[in-house]
């Protein structure tokens, strides 16, 4: 598999520093495209919290919506979103959720343009690498988007690839300090 994201995992190519963590954030900061522009003139409905869908996997590992509707008895899994500018919001959120409707949930400025269907990077977040090591690996589509993504890190995910379980009791997902945010800038995203 290749692509920064996975260099970085690694720790070579241009981006690795020593300690085999990088970040080419200052680099890959760019406006909006009109491809990013159209694409979010045409996304359908929202996301609704809490999920509507039915719980469903996709097959053959492919993890696009796979948004686990939480149970009425889902235990509550409390963990912190360290934000942009450096403070921590502690959240509340039924296990099965995923992190970037779990962000929506609790009024953390996190994009979500693509729908957590696996086509864009906006719902970019850092991991701790305990947690990066413990949860699923990324797929090799979301590394490819991950590669896209501003202030990429060894640890980087998708929010909307990351289902909340108990692992993430107590932990801190950094949001990056910039993100490809697919609407005018100032945007505040809300929950759909």
């Amino acid at each position: 598999r290749g692509g920064v994201g996975a260099a970085l995992r690694r720790g070579v190519g241009p981006w690795a520093s020593p300690a085999g963590t990088a970040s080419h954030c200052a680099a890959t900061v760019a406006a909006p495209s009109r491809h990013a522009a159209a694409v979010a003139a045409v996304i359908g409905p929202r996301l609704r919290w809490p999920p509507s869908r039915p719980a469903h996997i996709v097959a053959r590992g492919c993890r696009g919506h796979r948004t686990v509707a939480p149970t009425d008895g889902a235990r509550q899994i409390e963990f912190n979103f360290k934000l942009r500018d450096g403070t921590l919001k502690t959240v509340s959120v039924p296990s099965g959720t995923n992190l970037l409707e779990a962000a929506h949930a609790n009024e953390v400025e996190l994009e979500g343009a693509c729908e957590a269907s696996l086509a864009c990077s906006t719902c970019h977040v850092i991991l701790p690498e305990d947690l990066y090591d413990s949860v699923d690996e990324p797929t090799e589509k979301e590394e490819d988007l991950l590669d896209l993504a501003p202030c990429l890190t060894s640890t980087s995910r998708l929010a909307c690839q990351v289902i909340v379980d108990k692992r993430l009791t107590g932990k801190e997902i950094e949001l990056p300090a910039h993100s490809l945010n697919f609407y005018v800038d100032g945007h505040v995203p809300t929950p759909h």
